[in-house]
């Protein structure tokens, strides 16, 4: 069983911004959640690899990959992209495959069930994971009854001062099954017994779990105490859409200014072996809100996985809506990492059929 705090950090953590402003559909169908890759690169002209966006519908990023090696007629784990994209939904993303004796440009307008490549080109290496800059929104929301003029405000809090930058609940797997998978593990850890070899894929989202979920208390706790936005003395600040971090003694007045720009963003740790950057009493906070996941913080332990930092809040680019009717539409980019989830969340109660 998977206990309540477990279940609240990962799945209804606080808002920042106050009580959703109404309940409506998401996803009423795949058009309704349209999400495009920012590479923030262009493909290099040349090179073994031929670089491919594509454009996917009711397929996951991973069975793609695999149609693609199998079109490619190279192996599946040669096949590169950047990150997992949601299977219900639009999505344009990027994939490379080696192109052996083909022309890279052969490759566009190949098509399968649920996906087209849309263009391609040489390339000098696989693309890996998490070499990307951001993702592109547009989002579609039905059946909602709210208040246009109070939305109106609300949508200018989140595009003036940015959203929590939770982990989503799809981090946590469906009902939050890799938490229990996090659990299980730290149970065998716990009666000395050797863990069974895991499928690496499936470790992965485990071991990514334990760690979210104390993310998401840490930033549940400075939500709560209203110092989410804000640095502290002892805070780690992370320079906006980078993975630049630098521990903060005490904010001065330039240092504020940035960071009411969200130029600069207060950090949480992603647990993990190495000292904390963190001090003071944000360092204490860390530790106690992390001691209240044991079991995670066993399997942390176990995987020796190394600590890094993670901005508390995300600066949601280009945000527009539109509102009649019933239904909401809204476009917006977040940096690489970060979850359209959580920025809708602080807006309104969405129903996900798919869920």
């Amino acid at each position: 069983m998977i206990p309540d705090h477990w279940r609240r950090a990962a799945l209804t953590p606080p808002t920042a911004a106050g009580e959703p402003l109404g309940s409506g559909v998401l996803r009423a169908s795949p058009e309704d959640f349209e999400v495009e890759e920012i590479l923030g690169f262009a493909a290099s002209g040349e090179g073994p690899h031929a670089l491919l966006r594509v454009r996917k519908r009711g397929a996951n990023t991973e069975w793609v990959a695999r149609e693609l090696a199998r079109a490619a007629g190279c192996k599946p784990f040669e096949v590169g992209f950047a990150g997992l994209k949601d299977r219900n939904a639009v999505t344009t993303q990027h994939f490379t495959v080696p192109r052996g004796k083909r022309v890279a440009e052969e490759f566009t307008g190949l098509t399968g069930e649920g996906y087209e490549v849309l263009a391609a080109a040489a390339h000098q290496r696989k693309l890996p994971r998490g070499a990307l800059e951001g993702n592109r929104f547009a989002i579609t929301v039905r059946a909602l009854d709210c208040d246009a003029a109070v939305l109106q405000e609300r949508m200018a809090r989140i595009g003036a001062g940015g959203a929590p930058n939770y982990f989503g609940p799809q981090r946590f797997g469906r009902d939050a099954g890799n938490l229990a998978q996090v659990l299980s593990l730290a149970a065998q850890l716990a009666r000395g017994e050797r863990p069974r070899s895991r499928d690496r894929s499936a470790q992965g989202f485990m071991l990514s779990a334990a760690r979210s979920v104390i993310f998401n208390a840490i930033l549940a706790e400075r939500i709560t105490s209203n110092t989410w936005s804000s640095l502290l003395a002892g805070d780690v600040a992370n320079l906006d859409g980078r993975g630049s971090v630098f521990p903060v003694e005490a904010p001065d007045a330039d240092l504020e200014h940035r960071c009411a720009a969200l130029d600069v963003h207060p950090t949480a740790p992603l647990w993990g072996e190495g000292a904390s950057l963190a001090g003071g009493e944000i360092s204490a906070l860390e530790e106690r809100v992390a001691a209240q996941f044991p079991e995670a913080l066993a399997v942390i332990a176990q995987e020796r996985m190394k600590s890094e930092r993670r901005a508390l809040r995300i600066r949601v680019r280009d945000l527009e809506h539109e509102y009649s009717a019933g239904v909401l539409r809204l476009a917006f980019a977040l940096s690489a990492g970060s979850f359209a989830t959580t920025v809708l969340r602080e807006i309104i109660a969405a129903v996900d059929p798919g869920e």
